[in-house]
């Protein structure tokens, strides 16, 4: 098996996590199959870097004199609001090169600007992903997973996401059993599916102001298998159907429909990675009533059935 070189480039403002989250991944991975990996970091210069934490890095040796790695890892953090023009440089010079190049977060901020993103989808840490699509429209920007892979470029969310997805190439260069070793050791899970939503369905709408709209936001999270339709919303507001679907869109940014059907998503996807309970027991207590329904949802919203889900995210049971 060929050694593969992971390239980690480093510069002043560099998310911490970003960086030692993969590199325990990979670090592991070479410990339980010594010559699969050799880890290098790399800065501008060899100079060292100042973490967004105030931590200080030192590199192995400087970006100018790196061979071209297998995997060239590109973190993210503050310093990728206003990047050194010389490394966005290096990178589009030097990323196509590379057989897997991966960023971490707002890493997907450099890789853009290096124009090593064009045309493909990618995804970053959800608060820019409107700042990515914005300003890099050749970029097909998804909000919602937690990592894209697209050919030869993977992207991922914010910092944990970075683990999750360097356990995915892991055990796609090593196995499954390698990834599942180093993934207890670090007490993750194997891999959550890249697609899997970068946060709940409380997270992504906003709470709204009104006492009642707030009740019914509660409700729905505590009843999903209830009737949950507009007008019966509407009617625990005490509000007409249409008022109550204006204001609920106004004060969540989201519409009633959308909102429950990600509660209800959420709910599901937690009953299958927690417990053992059946698909249609699953499918009736998250309100979908029948288990093609939440197939559907499933498919729709994750590219996976609720029996792919639960086989890709429950942890092997330990023997």
């Amino acid at each position: 098996m060929a050694q593969r070189t992971v390239l980690f480039v480093l510069f002043d403002g560099v998310q911490s996590l970003d960086v030692t989250g993969p590199l325990e991944v990979f670090t592991g991975a070479e410990k339980q199959t010594p010559g699969s990996y050799r880890l290098r970091t790399a800065s501008a210069g060899g100079a060292p870097v100042r973490t967004s934490s105030g931590l200080l890095l030192v590199p192995d040796e400087a970006l100018e004199d790196t061979p071209d790695p297998h995997t060239l890892l590109v973190p993210g953090g503050q310093g990728t609001r206003s990047p050194d023009p010389h490394l966005v440089d290096w990178l589009r010079r030097h990323g196509p090169r590379a057989q897997r190049v991966v960023s971490v977060c707002t890493g997907a901020i450099l890789l853009a600007r290096a124009g090593l993103l064009d045309g493909r989808r990618a995804t970053t840490h959800w608060a820019y992903c409107d700042k990515l699509a914005r300003d890099h429209p050749a970029v097909q920007v998804d909000p919602d997973p937690i990592y894209v892979r697209d050919g030869h470029v993977s992207t991922s969310a914010g910092v944990t996401s970075g683990i999750d997805l360097s356990l995915a190439l892991v055990e796609e260069d090593l196995g499954r059993d390698a990834a599942l070793t180093i993934a207890r050791h670090l007490v993750v899970f194997l891999r959550r599916p890249g697609n899997q939503a970068q946060f709940s369905a409380q997270l992504a709408a906003q709470t709204a102001s009104r006492e009642p709209l707030r009740e019914v936001q509660q409700w729905i999270t505590e009843h999903p298998d209830d009737d949950l339709g507009v007008e019966a919303l509407a009617a625990r507001a005490r509000l007409s159907p249409r008022h109550f679907t204006r204001a609920f869109q106004a004060e969540t940014g989201t519409t009633p429909g959308r909102y429950v059907d990600r509660v209800r998503l959420e709910h599901a996807r937690r009953l299958l990675e927690d417990t053992g309970d059946g698909v249609e027991e699953v499918a009736r207590a998250s309100g979908y009533g029948t288990p093609e329904a939440m197939r559907r949802a499933f498919v729709k919203a994750l590219g996976a059935s609720p029996a792919e889900y639960r086989r890709r995210f429950r942890p092997a049971p330990t023997r």
